[in-house]
């Protein structure tokens, strides 16, 4: 139908062109051709006149003044006629008629308006009159009369044309028309099929999809119409049954995952109540073995005071033993207990200062950093939300065990820094210490696990677990650093504060402005530059011998830490040391 519609219209615009081409050809010859004639003959006989009054106003005067509209009405008629002799080609009528016109108007200037002239010039003005009669007057009525015959043929031909261009514009506007019907009837036509072949079939089939999209997936999807539709159809029901198997799958699955999840549940709230109960057991247990371990320990000791060189030698050596026997065992089971009490007995979370934390760990580590000749130092530190006991105690453990761990001979040096890592506080411990092999490095974290014998490095074993219990206690997480080219770098992260973090991101924004534009400008004076360069890194040394502040540090302690004054690692500038020895 589309085809037939097409050669229709196709058709139709040709016919259509073909007259609108007749009714431009017939329009401009009526604009061009048969007008400007009805014109020029007009014109002809205007020029025809002039000569005859020129010819007679001549004969009556003799003055050859009077001549000139004769001469001049020679030289328009000539060409007249040249220019209605171009336009006439297609016209024979005519033709004819201005061929008769020529040869009168030749006619009556041979035999009236020359003899007239030549008379009136050789014997004066009565001889030229006397030719002028009525035969003359007849002979140029007689060009009237062909010049009307010129101009009824030249109208005659204009209603001709004018006629055409009627006859093709109604042709044209009928071609138009019938154009318009067939355009109307094939569009709906088109419509109807389109409703009957397309519309109707993708209805149904979206409404089809359109159940199953609602949850229906057992619904069948059944396609009507073209071939095409049916293809999609059954495209569209074999993907429907490929996701109703997937959600049965699915559906399965997650009621699998629901019973392994109540599992899990189960076995986590178990779980719980275990560790529940054995943090109480531990604690009643190393607090109700307090007691009679102290009475044990306070004989073996009055034993050792009142019986010492008494008895003989191997009966000291027992007593010794059970002395230091009992004094371990004190030691352990007062380890064990502040291992349990750890978020046990809460005071609630404050803001600490790291700083006057570090002062407190180096008062109570004087002791043995003036044994060992020990150097402490510490970076500016923050200012985080925990509890200031467990985290002095957590520092306490760490800058012990970097005393403790040393290398002979060698002093040891501690050095505690800070630095800011996507809303995270990474403290660092760093030693120059015996250092630890990556296969320790997370057995150390393990309750009453040592690497060393207690003969050359004594203790419990259960500092490191208590760091880690309060580190987790806190929301972060410890590591060792295994990376370090030389001792020990334990590593842990505490939540920032959110002012921290925001002072820190806007630090960083106008760090960065500055720097582009000292890369757009001439170089700045050096210290400034080098102020700038300090700036870039968020981290703080850790290699003890040199304090760099970050500028998320730096922003942070001015606006949340006050001076302490007099403490070790206080104030603000950042590389404050604690020597002794």
């Amino acid at each position: 139908m589309l085809t037939v519609v097409g050669v229709l219209l196709v058709a139709l615009a040709g016919a259509e062109a073909v007259v609108a081409s007749q009714n431009r050809q017939y329009t401009d010859a009526a604009l061009t051709e048969t007008g400007p004639l009805r014109v020029h003959g007009q014109e002809l006989l205007s020029v025809l006149l002039d000569q005859e009054t020129g010819v007679r106003g001549y004969a009556v005067s003799g003055d050859r003044t009077d001549l000139a509209p004769y001469d001049e009405g020679v030289r328009q008629e000539r060409e007249i006629v040249a220019t209605i002799s171009r336009l006439i080609d297609d016209y024979p009528g005519i033709a004819q008629e201005l061929r008769l016109v020529e040869e009168r108007a030749e006619q009556w200037r041979s035999t009236v308006a020359e003899p007239v002239i030549n008379a009136t010039t050789a014997n004066g003005p009565a001889a030229g009159q006397a030719l002028l009669n009525d035969q003359a007057r007849q002979q140029f009525d007689g060009i009237r009369s062909a010049i009307e015959a010129l101009q009824a043929e030249i109208l005659t031909a204009r209603d001709r044309v004018v006629s055409e261009i009627e006859r093709t514009g109604d042709l044209l506007v009928l071609l138009l028309i019938v154009a318009a019907v067939v355009v109307v009837l094939a569009g709906t036509v088109l419509l109807l099929s389109l409703e009957k072949m397309v519309v109707r079939p993708l209805t149904s089939l979206a409404g089809q999809v359109r159940e199953v999209a609602d949850g229906d997936y057992r619904h069948r999807i059944a396609g009507e119409g073209p071939p095409e539709f049916l293809a999609l159809a059954e495209d569209v029901d074999s993907m429907r049954q490929k996701i109703a198997r997937e959600l049965d799958e699915v559906r399965e699955a997650r009621e699998r995952i629901e019973w392994v999840n109540s599992q899990l549940q189960k076995q986590a709230e178990e779980l719980v109540r275990s560790n529940r109960d054995l943090e109480q057991f531990a604690y009643v247990a190393s607090h109700d073995l307090q007691e009679p371990l102290r009475k044990v320990a306070s004989f073996c000791q009055l034993l050792q005071r009142r019986y010492a060189g008494q008895l003989d030698e191997r009966a000291d050596q027992y007593i010794a033993f059970a002395v230091d026997g009992a004094q371990r065992m004190q030691r352990l089971i007062n380890d064990l207990l502040a291992f349990s009490r750890i978020g046990r007995l809460t005071t609630g979370f404050t803001d600490v200062d790291l700083n006057r934390v570090m002062a407190e760990v180096a008062g109570q580590t004087e002791a043995g950093r003036q044994y060992a000749d020990a150097e402490l130092t510490w970076s500016e530190l923050p200012v985080i939300r925990g509890e200031e006991p467990l985290l002095t105690n957590l520092l306490v453990n760490l800058v012990s065990n970097s005393v403790k761990f040393r290398r002979p001979d060698v002093p040891p040096k501690v050095h505690v820094s800070a630095r800011l890592v996507d809303g995270e506080w990474e403290i660092s411990c760093q030693d120059n210490g015996i250092g630890i092999e990556p296969e320790f490095a997370d057995k150390i974290f393990v309750i009453f696990q040592r690497l060393h014998s207690k003969d050359a490095y004594p203790g419990t074993g259960i500092g490191l677990a208590i760091v880690k219990k309060i580190v987790e206690y806190h929301g972060g997480r410890v590591w060792v650093d295994t990376g370090t080219p030389e001792g020990t770098a334990i590593r842990f992260t505490l939540p920032a504060r959110d002012e921290d973090v925001e002072a820190a991101l806007a630090a960083e924004a106008a760090e960065d402005a500055a720097t582009g534009e000292d890369a757009a400008g001439p170089a700045a004076d050096g210290p400034a530059d080098a102020d700038a360069d300090a700036g870039t890194g968020a981290a703080l040394d850790d290699d003890g011998g040199s304090d760099r502040t970050g500028p998320a540090v730096r922003q942070a302690r001015r606006q949340d830490t006050p001076d302490p004054a007099g403490e070790p690692g206080g104030g603000g500038t950042g590389g404050t040391k604690e020597t002794v020895g």
